[in-house]
């Protein structure tokens, strides 16, 4: 073994490490991969960049917007209304029409897309047909996958595969030449779907297991009775004559306001500027433990006490804590972001007290103000971190103040406040953070009196005991508002308050994040769900568990999380406008731009046609294509942006050299000399086998597209060394890599599917093992027939 394999098999395997446990986006470690070749001079400089101009890559990002404009145009969704009409109410018909309906789109459309565009069609009819979800969300998912094997386009793998022929002076696949083969997998995988594979789909016993979701209205798969106690505002009450905006009700408690009951009538969704009366029941949704839980929670806040303290600010300041004044550098990176965002503690050891902007101060509730340079920011730091923080290069001009400047330019001397944790309470044995002092109301824990001894800056995780003394910093009318709020009777409300919360203006609908958003990691919180959209987050869904309301605010999206949202109707089409998300009914989607359908598949048309006469290349006539789809409108520059998967070509681009480093360095000839030696004596069958079995397992923890192309320099040499055909092995190692049934995350079109299905990793397991042996089996049996092994 020479030296450069022994470095690019160093590469591959650092490589493939971080693909499978995603310690770095995937996109980076293939950038990682492309100037490691280049340094250790696996390749030239040229040769390590030439992946971005690779006709392959140009032909996925140019499908992607081709993809785009049909779908913007509702060419593919009326082929998808149309088909699905045909499939009454059988549930085996159903399959095969969902499946066959995608199949078909999926041949000259990305099938991430197709799966998104068709699944709000499907959860119809699966409300219509009283079917569960479940029962046709991982079919709709498959059938994507299935559908991309039959053409050139259809899926990345082809494209690479087809691409890596022609590099190596051989005549590449063309547009149908995949379809023989990829029918015959095709309509194997329907009808192992509809026959076999449907009694393998989740169908639990819903007494036993309420969590599963089905065909229930969404109240009851969600359980959102047992969680919708009633808040009752009695007679006098301060609460009278305040706003639910007022009372910050969401933040302090952590419940959503969905009804009103007001005089024997529900009043469903209401405004927050809806003004509280007298005897007035809130119906909330209060996520875990009901209303025991809230009476705990109204309980304990009625437990904190504030009381008279003298010299509190001499407490601020002690020989190990200052008060330093520091201001936001204009080229900062932390401009634009919130204190929440930046984990202010953790990162830089330091309680923000106040933001001074020019002459305004902030406060009250800094965790969710954006900083911006210039900004003053006036902390609570260590004396022993200290230093640290003067070579935090976002910060200059640190100074520390006095107990004077606190007063003058401040005014702590009137925020500075005791609060008494009274025995019995039970916010004790709680930690700080778990207290949501500070997140309810806005107020900062700054020192601690417990036992006598006086701490300052107390650590999140410090737990509360009976007597504990909190000095916090805040506005005395957000303590008012605390008591206030414990004038509240917590009463379970009555079947027919909750089941009068679906009208015909508001109502309850299914969303999840689309494939191409830019949301992911973010928190509900960040976004100004609420504010922005109207809509209440009353749960999410995610692998098979429900989170509830007081989980939400600060819990990260992922990709294939589904959203329960409540609010009024027309606020369904608002977010269904929004390309970060996708509202799982129909009538809530963005109207497609119908007038253009009849340009966008006569574009379609003239992309493929001068491809299968072999008039211009793949890659040349899907760029002008896509080039023609936006320049008459039908799509917009930016929607042809977010179409193309970036992460993919990325991904592709930055692994490609790898690719070429292993056929170069003869890496590729040397594993390819080990698997002949190994199964070659048992015929160039059993060779392709054992390669495919090996692309599907890898394709359950590495992209596709990545393994796609480290696998194509080792068939081409298996094949040169066996002196047989590379177009079997090449054709069936593509179907292998796209076929990723076995798991969620092996490919987006899984993912997508698990939230909304209610399915958990074990059902892909249940249904996509067996399916993957009938495609395993079809390759095997009918590959021979179409493409034999002699050269």
């Amino acid at each position: 073994m020479s030296a450069d394999i022994l470095i690019v098999f160093t590469i591959l395997g650092i490589a493939v490490v971080f693909l499978v446990t995603e310690w770095i986006p995937m996109e980076v470690t293939a950038l990682l991969v492309l100037g490691a070749v280049a340094l250790t001079g696996l390749t030239t400089p040229a040769e390590a960049l030439s992946g971005f101009s690779n006709p392959a890559v140009v032909t996925v990002w140019a499908v992607f917007i081709l993809s785009g404009g049909l779908t913007r145009t509702g060419v593919a969704n009326m082929i998808g209304r149309l088909v699905l009409k045909l499939s009454g109410r059988s549930e085996t018909l159903l399959i095969v029409v969902i499946m066959t309906c995608a199949g078909i789109m999926s041949a000259i459309m990305n099938n991430v897309a197709v799966a998104a565009l068709m699944m709000p069609v499907v959860m119809d009819i699966a409300r219509s047909t009283n079917t569960p979800a479940s029962r046709l969300l991982m079919p709709l998912a498959y059938g994507s996958l299935l559908g991309g094997l039959t053409t050139q386009i259809g899926t990345p793998p082809n494209i690479l595969v087809s691409e890596a022929l022609r590099n190596q002076g051989l005549e590449p696949f063309t547009l149908f030449d995949f379809t023989p083969v990829g029918l015959a997998v095709f309509a194997a995988g329907v009808a192992f779907m509809a026959w076999i594979g449907r009694h393998l789909l989740p169908n639990r016993d819903l007494q036993h297991d309420p969590r599963d979701k089905d065909a229930r209205p969404l109240s009851e798969q969600y359980d959102l009775e047992e969680h919708m106690p009633r808040l009752a505002v009695p007679r006098g009450s301060t609460l009278v004559g305040k706003s639910i905006a007022d009372i910050r009700i969401a933040t302090i408690l952590g419940v959503n306001v969905v009804g009103i009951s007001r005089r024997g009538r529900v009043m469903a969704a209401p405004a927050p500027s809806e003004i509280l009366q007298a005897e007035d029941g809130l119906i909330v949704e209060s996520g875990g433990g009901g209303a025991g839980k809230l009476k705990k929670e109204l309980f304990s806040l009625g437990q904190l006490q504030m009381e008279p303290e003298s010299s509190l600010l001499d407490d601020l300041i002690t020989d190990s804590v200052r008060m330093v004044e520091m201001t936001v550098a204009q080229n900062a990176d932390v401009i634009g972001r919130t204190i929440s965002q930046l984990g202010f503690r953790n990162r830089f050891g330091v309680n923000v007290i106040a933001i001074r902007r020019d002459t305004v101060v902030q406060r009250a509730h800094l965790q969710d103000r954006c900083l911006n340079g210039g900004d003053i920011l006036l902390v609570q730091v260590s004396r022993s971190n200290l230093d640290k923080l003067q070579q935090e290069k976002d910060f200059v001009q640190l100074q520390e103040v006095s107990s004077d400047v606190l007063i003058d330019r401040y005014d702590l001397d009137h925020r500075i406040m005791a609060l008494r944790v009274h025995p019995g309470s039970h916010l004790i044995g709680r930690s700080l953070k778990d207290s949501r002092l500070g997140a309810t109301i806005g107020i900062g824990v700054v020192a601690l009196v417990q036992a006598g001894r006086i701490v300052s800056m107390p650590e999140p995780e410090t737990p509360l005991q009976a007597e504990d003394l909190l000095l916090v910093i805040g506005r005395p009318d957000d303590l008012d508002l605390l008591q206030a709020l414990t004038e509240f009777r917590v009463e379970q409300a009555v079947a027919r308050e909750w089941k009068a919360l679906e009208t015909e203006d508001a109502g309850l609908v299914e969303a999840m994040l689309s494939p191409h958003t830019t949301l992911v990691g973010k928190t509900l919180r960040e976004l100004h769900f609420r504010e922005k959209y109207g809509l209440t987050v009353l749960a999410i869904w995610r692998e098979g568990k429900i989170y509830r309301s007081d989980d939400l605010r600060d819990m990260a999206l992922r990709f294939g999380d589904a959203m329960l949202l409540y609010g009024k109707r027309s606020h369904f089409s608002l977010l269904g406008r929004e390309p970060d998300f996708l509202v799982l009914t129909a009538s809530a989607q963005e109207h497609p731009n119908l007038a253009k359908a009849k340009v966008s598949l006569p574009i379609m048309a003239g992309v493929l046609f001068p491809v299968m006469m072999g008039w211009l290349p793949i890659y040349l006539s899907a760029v002008i294509g896509a080039a023609i789809m936006v320049l008459t409108r039908c799509l917009t520059m930016e929607e042809a942006y977010r179409a193309i998967e970036w992460k993919g070509i990325f991904l592709i681009a930055g692994m490609l050299p790898l690719g070429a480093a292993l056929d170069s360095t003869g890496a590729a000839r040397f594993l390819a000399t080990a698997v002949v030696d190994t199964a070659g004596a048992f015929g160039p069958m059993a060779v392709m086998a054992g390669l495919m079995a090996l692309t599907f397992m890898a394709t359950c923890v590495i992209p596709t597209a990545a393994l796609v192309v480290l696998m194509v320099p080792i068939i081409l040499s298996t094949a040169a060394d066996m002196g047989v055909a590379p177009y079997p092995m090449m054709m069936a190692m593509a179907m292998a890599a796209s076929a990723s049934f076995m798991t969620p995350i092996s490919h987006p079109a899984n993912v997508m599917v698990m939230g909304p299905g209610g399915y958990r990793f074990i059902d892909y397991i249940k249904v996509g093992v067996p399916l993957t042996l009938v495609v395993f089996a079809t390759v095997l049996l009918v590959m021979p027939f179409f493409w034999p092994f002699t050269p």
